[in-house]
C-alpha cells in the first residue's frame, strides 16, 4: 500500500523554569532544563525529525544555553526561531496592567520593541536573526500578529485550533493544516500559518460548538468552548494527549486532507519537577519513550517528510492563501 505523504514539525518552546508556576518574574527563572535537550537527538538521528528550537530571551543571552542549542543544530541540523515572553523582554515600560500583559492591549511599539530585542538576542547566539515565531501563551491578538512580518518573521506558530482560553485571542475555528495570511492588510508581507495539530472528533462540531458559545452568557460560552477539546478533539501534542489519541488525530487529519502536523511542548517539561506532568526522572523517562514509539509509528504509517517551520514555506510545500480572511477581525468566525 503506498504511503500518503506528511511533512512533520518537531517544535519546541526553549524557556526558563519556574512558568507552571503561575508567576511571571522578569529574572531568576532557571536554565537548567536546556542540556536537558540532548535527550531529543534521538528524533533527527533516528527518525529524521529535525528539531525547530524557539528560544524566548532568557534563552537566547545566556552563553551556555546558546553552546548547547548550537550544537544540537549543527550535530542534527534543525532551526532557532523565537518565543516571546513579554514579562521578561526588555523594555519593560510603565503599563496600566499586570503579567502577562495581553497582546490585546499592549501598546504596538512596546510589542515591537520587544520583538526586536528578542531578535537582537537571537541573532547574537544563531548567527542570523530567526524567521519562526511563536507567542508566549498563545497569546497572539492579530493587531499583535500584523507587526510580525515587519519584525523578519515568515512562519507563525501561535494558534492552537480548538484551544479556547477565556478573554484571550480566538482562534477556535482556525485550520489544522498550515495556510498563508496577510495579517497586515492586501498590501501587506505574508506570513505562513502553522498551528499545531488538532482537529475534531466530528467534522462539523466546532462550528456548532462556537456558534452555540456566542448566543450563551459569557461564562457559559467559555464552559461550551473550553469543554470541547477535552471532549471533542483529536490531537498530537504529547503533553496534552493520550498516544492513542496522537495516532487517531494524525489519521483523522490526514483522511480529511491534512498535509502536516505540528507537535509542540516545552524545553522544561524535560526537567523532572519543573511541570506539574513530570514529577521525577521516570516521568520524563516515559515520557521520551512515548515520543520515540510514536515517532516511529509515524514513519511506518505514512511517507514521512522530517521539516522545520522554515522548511514549511519553502518552495516544496504549497499551502492555501486565506489573505482575504486576515482581513477581518479576529474571530474563529473569520475561519473557513
Amino acid at each position: 500500500m503506498v504511503k500518503k505523504p506528511l511533512a512533520v514539525v518537531m517544535s519546541l518552546d526553549v524557556e526558563e523554569e519556574g512558568l507552571f508556576s503561575g508567576s511571571y518574574p522578569r529574572e531568576g527563572g532557571g536554565l537548567s532544563n536546556i542540556p536537558r535537550l540532548r535527550k531529543l537527538g534521538f528524533l533527527p538521528r533516528d527518525f529524521g525529525l529535525p528539531l525547530t528550537f524557539l528560544c524566548d530571551y532568557p534563552v537566547a543571552v545566556d552563553p551556555a544555553s546558546g553552546e548547547t542549542i548550537r550544537d544540537l543544530v549543527s550535530r542534527f541540523g534543525g532551526e532557532i526561531g523565537a518565543h516571546l515572553h513579554p514579562w521578561n523582554t526588555p523594555p519593560f515600560p510603565d503599563m496600566p496592567w499586570p503579567e502577562p500583559v495581553s497582546t490585546a492591549v499592549m501598546p504596538l511599539d512596546v510589542f515591537r520593541d520587544k520583538l526586536a530585542t528578542l531578535q537582537r538576542a537571537v541573532a547574537a547566539f544563531a548567527g542570523a536573526p530567526a524567521v519562526s515565531f511563536r507567542m508566549g501563551r498563545w497569546n497572539l491578538f492579530k493587531r499583535a500578529m500584523a507587526v510580525l512580518p515587519e519584525a523578519g518573521f515568515l512562519v507563525d506558530s501561535s494558534v492552537a485550533p480548538l484551544r479556547h482560553v477565556p478573554r484571550g485571542p480566538d482562534h477556535f475555528l482556525a485550520p489544522a493544516d498550515p495556510y498563508w495570511l496577510r495579517p497586515a492588510g492586501p498590501e501587506g508581507k505574508k506570513l505562513l500559518e502553522a498551528p499545531t495539530t488538532q482537529v475534531p472528533l466530528v467534522p462539523g462540531t466546532p462550528r456548532l460548538a462556537h456558534a452555540l458559545a456566542g448566543r450563551l452568557p459569557r461564562k457559559a460560552g467559555d464552559a461550551v468552548l473550553g469543554g470541547f477539546m477535552k471532549t471533542a478533539t483529536l490531537g498530537v501534542n504529547p503533553v496534552w494527549m493520550p498516544e492513542a489519541t496522537m495516532r487517531l488525530a494524525v489519521r483523522t487529519h490526514v483522511r480529511r486532507g491534512g498535509r502536516a502536523i505540528t507537535l509542540f511542548w516545552h524545553s522544561s517539561e524535560l526537567l523532572p519537577g519543573a511541570s506539574p506532568h513530570f514529577p521525577d526522572e521516570a516521568a520524563v523517562e516515559a515520557f521520551l519513550a512515548k515520543v520515540r514509539r510514536f515517532a516511529g509509528w509515524l514513519r511506518r504509517t505514512f511517507d514521512v517528510r522530517g521539516t522545520t517551520l522554515k522548511e514549511l514555506a519553502g518552495p516544496a510545500f504549497s499551502w492555501p492563501d486565506r489573505s482575504r480572511s486576515s482581513s477581518r477581525p479576529c474571530s474563529t468566525g473569520e475561519w473557513g
